[in-house]
């Protein structure tokens, strides 16, 4: 699935006017929220507009807490201001815009273009679309963008905590490249170098860049965005979410679903990963003896250094920084590796009837 072209530039949304023009795309819907819509879409649609473009716009609204959800309400809401006559959908925003408009693409088969607003996540170029049905976090395959224009000015402005949510994606490639090599030595599952390179260099960008990403500098934001763009399409290429995805996300997605049960207002998709990814890692390093059993050749990444990084961008490193009780993360440690069928070493460790000690769980 090829998505050409990528370009994160400060002319970007210009490059996007002619890229549609060149498609003779002559009506568009721009789906949206609030914030993403100040962010960049009315400056997009402007652009779009100027360029004989015909721009709708989808906004998408939130819940009682403010939340803009990838979930049954919003998905119908989309849908509905989907018509046959459009040539594109325009996801402007991050993560859950992204997830809602890859969806409708391809249940309509209008294709979709990502407009990134923030280096948030890494699904930008994905197909997965993490979305909650009947308050079940669910990933479906769905659509890759046919292209992405990222607004070097719009990402560089991005809130500080969606900056380093994106960085704590990032992080999280530690742990999930270690699962995914634990998943493939000790069980067989599926595996590809290729994918596991790309994953593995982007992260090591960002961390030699990490002071000028914590900056907010253009060139640090720029290698960040890029890094999450490949990260993206390690999963694409690889057909599934192995590469860029380990305990940690599942870690992260059932906490969002004891949130959303509870009513309780949402937390950044990134910052709940860091805070994982830090958790995740102390536990194998804790329990790396009885890892090594399995017979699999895998280094388990270390804690510390995992935290400082975080804490130079600003990122949460424990589930406490969250306001995530211990109870939560006990229950999430014994539960959250069957969300997904992978052997991931948390998965091994409740195999093993490992009972974590309370200090790990703080």
């Amino acid at each position: 699935m090829k998505i050409e072209p990528i370009v994160v530039e400060r002319d970007a949304f210009q490059q996007c006017a002619e890229y549609l023009k060149s498609k003779s795309w002559t009506r568009v819907l721009l789906i949206a929220d609030q914030y993403t819509q100040k962010a960049a879409g009315h400056d997009l649609a402007g652009q779009l507009t100027q360029a004989g473009i015909n721009v709708k716009t989808c906004l998408i609204e939130p819940d009682i807490h403010g939340d803009v959800k990838a979930d049954e309400i919003s998905l119908v809401q989309a849908l509905i201001a989907i018509d046959q006559s459009l040539d594109a959908l325009l996801a402007v925003g991050a993560g859950t815009i992204h997830d809602i408009t890859r969806f409708c693409s391809d249940k309509t088969g209008v294709p979709f273009i990502s407009i990134p607003t923030a280096p948030s996540v890494d699904g930008f170029t994905s197909v997965g679309a993490p979305l909650i049905v009947r308050e079940k976090k669910t990933t479906f395959k769905a659509a890759s963008p046919a292209a992405l224009f990222a607004d070097i000015g719009v990402l560089t402005a991005a809130p500080p905590e969606m900056i380093a949510a994106g960085f704590g994606d990032m992080t999280a490639k530690f742990t999930s490249l270690a699962d995914w090599r634990f998943s493939y030595s000790t069980a067989g599952e599926p595996y590809s170098e290729e994918a596991a390179a790309i994953t593995e260099k982007a992260l090591w960008q960002c961390v030699h860049h990490v002071e000028q990403i914590a900056a907010k500098e253009e060139e640090g934001i720029r290698i960040l965005m890029n890094a999450l763009i490949e990260s993206g399409k390690a999963m694409l290429l690889f057909g599934q979410s192995h590469p860029a995805s380990g305990a940690e996300h599942h870690l992260s997605h059932f906490w969002e679903m004891e949130f959303i049960r509870t009513g309780r207002p949402q937390i950044l998709h990134g910052a709940k990963v860091a805070a994982a990814t830090v958790l995740i890692a102390s536990i194998y390093k804790k329990y790396q003896s009885e890892i090594e059993k399995a017979g699999a050749d895998v280094t388990t990444p270390d804690p510390n250094f995992i935290a400082e990084l975080l804490k130079r961008v600003g990122a949460p490193v424990s589930p406490a920084d969250l306001h995530i009780e211990e109870g939560l993360v006990a229950s999430s440690l014994q539960h959250a590796h069957r969300l997904r069928d992978r052997h991931t070493m948390l998965r091994f460790l409740n195999e093993q009837h490992i009972k974590f000690e309370r200090e790990v769980l703080q």
